[in-house]
Parts: C-alpha cells; structure tokens; sequence
C-alpha cells in the first residue's frame, strides 16, 4: 500500500488534465507538493471529455437517479467550487414538465429535496423568458452551473499560480514518472482498467438573443434529462443524452429531440442559429460510480460518468487525505 506522504514538497505527478485531473492538480500544489500535470492533448483541450460537458453543479437534481454518494460528493464540491472559484454562478436551477409527463414530474419531486416549487407567476417572476410557457416548476436554489471551456482554462491558471507545472501534448505514462502517479486519463486508462467503459453524451450549441436565462432549466422528458444551460453571448448547449456508445457523432435522431425539446422549452429557440455539435465519452464502471484506486505508489481516479464537474472537487480532496494522511473514504477509495 502506498505509505502517507510526510514531506508536503514530495513530488506528484497527475496524468490528464481534464476536469479531474486538473482539480487533483489544484489540490495538492496548493498543500505544497510539487505538482506536474500532463496532458496528451494540447491547451485547447479540445479532445478532452471536459470539452463538452454541460458543468451542471446540480446534486440535489442528481439524488433523483444518482446514489446517494453523488450526492454527498457533489454537495462537499459545491463548497469548493465556491472557495476556489467565487464567481462561480449559484443561482440555482429549474425543473419544468409538459403536461404529458406530469407523472414523471411528481415523481422528481417526490426523489428530490432542498426545492420550492413554483407556480406560473412565480416561474416568471425568476425566468422571465418562459412567461406563460408552464404551469408550474421546481427550483433549486443552491445549486449552479460553470461553463467548462471558461473553467477549465480558469483552473489552471490556478494551478500554475499555486506553484504547479503543466505539460501539455505531453503523452506520458505511469512507469516514466518518479514520486506519485495520480492517473485521470478517463477512457484512456482502459488499458490498466478493462470493466471501463464509455457513455456517450451528445450535446448542441445554440445562439439566440430572443431568450435569456439566469440558470439552467432541465425538461423532464421520456427518455433523458434535457437541459437548456445558458453561456455567455446569447449562447445556450442543449443537452445531454446518455447513450451506451462509444462512437464520437451526433445522431439524427438525437439532434431531433434535443433541438424538439429545446423549442418546446421557448418556440424562439425553432430560430436560434445552430453553432456546434458535439458529443463526449464519459468513463463509466458498470455500478456507474467513481473510484480512487490505490496501488503501491501510483492513483487513479476515474468513473466520474456524468458527474464530472459536480465531484472532481471532492473527490481530490478525499486523494489528498489519503496521501497526506492515510485517510480512507470506504466509499470510494479502493486499495489494492
């Protein structure tokens, strides 16, 4: 087993420098480690998961599918997205339903706390845009949203000002680093990690100056979760679908029902100008949850699925005790 780190300047080294790996990286250069983290791809970071991820901030909203874990995760993140990056909008977010699946709208709530629900006026009283659009909605007021392809970036501006170093198109592996390896590579880890496998999740950008939203909206609909989350510039994704693929292409099929759903939300969205689309491949264990694998001097830290952005935060951290003080969360870290 890996022996607790006493010196904070011992070496770490941290391969991907998605969103896990890259607030792995914030974590430890900011307890004083010497931190190195590479990425394979270039600072675009344009084939990286994170790349098309909605950066839903969303656990209560989660507890409706997830374990109870994502929610635990996802609620100790929250604080650190807060601590770390105060911009971070928590204005919290919406759940609206169509008539036709107001069945599956009581059962949300039925799942879910920490919402109040809202009537016509109140719903447009907070979202002017979908005035008379639905009868009623749930809010959730603590939770948030960030724009991954901003904060990513934002990240690791962190990290190099915490004192860490980042190596991009840097393709590295585990034998050829001295100290500690934290592994973050998601899908590309499977050569180490075979029960890996890849959820696709599609997504579109749209512009539009006809809407404006202060929080992501989610459309209980049949098959997935839809969300309409708003960017900056009248940018709004639409996503995200959850396929069990490992192609990178968006379906017709798909691109119907989230561009239907979305004209549904608000008919402005029917004449919005399509900028993007997208899909990314999630890394998924079959029971769906995160792992912090440990095995002599050398972490890895995978399994986010869709729950990337919610419990990266949290879960370097729990990476963090371990090394720093032998701390084992029996939920989630394995030792081999």
């Amino acid at each position: 087993m890996l022996q607790t780190i006493k010196r904070p300047d011992s070496p770490v080294s941290i391969i991907g420098a998605g969103i896990a790996g890259a607030w792995q990286a914030l974590l430890f250069a900011q307890a004083g480690h010497a931190v190195t983290l590479h990425e394979r791809g270039d600072e675009a970071m344009t084939e990286a998961t994170s790349h098309w991820a909605g950066g839903m901030l969303a656990p209560y909203c989660e507890a409706e599918v997830a374990e109870p874990i994502i929610s635990r995760l996802g609620l100790r993140s929250l604080d650190l997205w807060r601590r770390e990056l105060p911009d971070t909008p928590f204005n919290g977010s919406l759940v609206v339903a169509h008539p036709r699946e107001r069945n599956d709208f009581e059962r949300f709530a039925r799942m879910t706390e920490h919402h109040r629900r809202l009537d016509a006026a109140g719903l447009a009283a907070l979202e002017p845009s979908l005035e008379g659009r639905f009868r009623d909605a749930l809010f959730f007021p603590a939770e948030g949203h960030v724009e991954p392809r901003r904060v990513l970036p934002q990240l690791h501006e962190r990290i190099k000002a915490a004192g860490g170093t980042i190596k991009f198109c840097s393709d590295v592996t585990a034998n050829e680093l001295d100290g500690i390896v934290i592994d973050c590579r998601g899908l590309g880890a499977r050569d180490e990690q075979s029960e890996l496998r890849g959820v696709k999740g599609e997504m579109i950008l749209i512009e539009t100056d006809e809407v404006q939203l202060a929080r992501p909206v989610r459309l209980i609909h049949p098959r997935w979760p839809l969300y309409v989350i708003p960017r900056e510039n009248g940018l709004f994704m639409l996503g995200a679908t959850s396929i069990e693929a490992e192609d990178t292409g968006v379906s017709v099929r798909s691109a119907l029902e989230l561009l239907g759903a979305a004209y549904t939300v608000h008919p402005a969205f029917g004449e919005a100008r399509i900028v993007e689309f997208g899909s990314g491949l999630r890394p998924a264990f079959p029971d769906n949850l995160p792992r912090i694998g440990i095995r002599d001097r050398k972490i890895s830290v995978n399994g986010l699925y869709r729950h990337g952005f919610l419990i990266a935060p949290a879960l370097a951290e729990l990476t963090l005790a371990y090394v720093e003080r032998g701390q084992i969360d029996n939920e989630v870290v394995q030792c081999a």
